[in-house]
């Protein structure tokens, strides 16, 4: 568990389902269509996968209420992908919050104690994000985080479809920070 003024990074429990599905019954962004949960019994059924994962995916919790707010998760990569002797120091962080919760400050203290997580228990070297180029609040995020923008991805990937039924490319940019320069 990770403990910041506001907040507890804490594994997911079961009990967590109904405020996941707040947020995930209709995800804002586009990246985390995948993860709609169309029903209070799917949030349940998900919260019980979720509760197994314990050292790299937290759900974000208010303190005073013991509300879950949102969540986040990184897992440890290779810094070359292809050199299967490469040290896992690499990690590239997902993040959510309900919007009801957003502009309050939350996103960053919980990305902040999280990033100061994977810098000093986890071993991270390098941390890097990719967000929507039109999701200018988790652009905003990176940059506050003191990440520095390493390029911009022109129709990188695709989530949801058009309306003809062909993918829905969208532009993707790029975060990133060293341990070096966290510290």
């Amino acid at each position: 568990m990770i403990e910041t003024e506001r907040l507890l990074l804490r594994p997911f429990i079961e009990k967590d389902a109904a405020d996941v599905f707040e947020y995930l019954r209709e995800p804002a962004v586009n990246c985390f269509a995948s993860m709609k949960l169309d029903s209070l019994a799917e949030a349940k059924e998900e919260m019980k996968k979720r509760a197994g994962e314990t050292e790299y995916y937290f759900a974000i919790v208010l303190k005073e209420t013991g509300k879950v707010i949102g969540e986040i998760e990184a897992y440890p990569e290779r810094g070359e992908p292809h050199d299967t002797s490469s040290p896992l120091d690499t990690f590239s962080p997902c993040w959510m919050l309900n919007e009801a919760y957003q502009g309050k400050g939350y996103a960053y203290e919980a990305a902040h104690a999280f990033f100061d997580y994977l810098f000093h228990d986890k071993g991270a070297r390098r941390i890097y994000a990719y967000t929507e180029d039109y999701n200018l609040p988790s652009q905003h995020l990176c940059k506050r985080l003191g990440m520095r923008r390493e390029g911009l991805f022109m129709e990188f990937i695709s989530f949801v479809n058009n309306p003809d039924g062909s993918p829905r490319y969208e532009n993707t940019v790029q975060y990133a920070i060293l341990k070096k320069e966290w510290l």
